[in-house]
């Protein structure tokens, strides 16, 4: 199926289909038009309650792609193993399938961390990166974050909007439980995507991070580090990467950021070299 970016206002209904990828029945919006973005989701979580408010902003200038990553929302699971590289490799197969040779990429908590997999994998298909509070390796975490997932279950969810949108959209609603340890195993499993794979990544990134949003500070600035960071930019050329950290500001109430990231995002989606 070719994909054409129709000049269509950003108010109206979205686009809304099913790609075949790797298997995965991927669900998929297409809001608004202009150069293409990919919105990547965070964990247990789906277009809904992850970008409300982001589409509506960013499709106003852009094509907005928004997926549901396997087994969250309307995407079902799959029996194959939830990975940040079966992830990065859905996102680039979903590219071909809309015939879209680069797309700029936005993932929040795991899906930043999948947009940073599919940079190193994918390059090619790759223009620019915006990371929203994630690592690109295991410990990145401060400890009481990676000791809290290891302790999650269905029964932590109970009752909230997360398990109320899984029943909603889900094709497999009374699969919950199984699938929160799917993607708990995921998040706790040890990781590495290699700091030298991501530093000789030529996509410029964009990290952004709230000052208690439990990625630890030294990550955030090994990874900036990486992308050509810390520098005296009055002395000597700067990196096309950027770094923010709002203050006072955590993992859940960064994305309700919107009027101060969004501008950041688009000034950075819009530089050019």
């Amino acid at each position: 199926m070719a994909f054409v970016m129709a000049a269509v206002p950003a108010q109206q209904k979205p686009t809304t289909r099913y790609a075949q990828v790797n298997g995965v029945n991927m669900y998929y919006e297409v809001h608004g038009s202009g150069d293409p973005v990919v919105l990547l989701h965070g964990a247990f979580m789906t277009i809904t309650n992850n970008w409300t408010g982001w589409i509506e902003e960013l499709s106003k200038t852009r094509t907005v792609i928004a997926v549901e990553m396997q087994g969250h929302g309307r995407t079902a699971d799959i029996p194959r193993d939830l990975t940040y590289e079966n992830l990065a490799g859905d996102v680039a197969a979903l590219l071909d399938h809309l015939k879209i040779p680069r797309a700029d990429l936005i993932g929040y908590s795991m899906g930043g961390t999948v947009a940073m997999q599919c940079v190193i994998r994918h390059p090619d298909k790759v223009r620019k990166v915006v990371v929203i509070s994630s690592r690109f390796r295991h410990d990145g975490f401060v400890e009481e974050g990676l000791d809290a997932i290891a302790e999650l279950s269905a029964d932590v969810f109970k009752g909230s909007p997360l398990e109320d949108e899984y029943k909603k959209l889900s094709p497999t609603p009374d699969q919950f439980p199984n699938f929160v340890k799917r993607v708990v195993a995921m998040a706790s499993k040890p990781f590495d995507f290699g700091a030298d794979k991501l530093k000789a990544t030529e996509a410029p990134m964009f990290f952004i991070h709230g000052d208690a949003d439990g990625v630890r500070l030294a990550h955030v600035a090994e990874m900036y580090r990486l992308k050509g960071g810390e520098i005296h930019g009055d002395m000597m050329p700067r990196s096309a990467s950027r770094l923010a950290i709002l203050p006072d500001t955590t993992h859940v109430t960064l994305m309700q950021r919107i009027p101060v990231i969004v501008p950041m995002v688009n000034d950075f989606l819009d530089a050019r070299p």
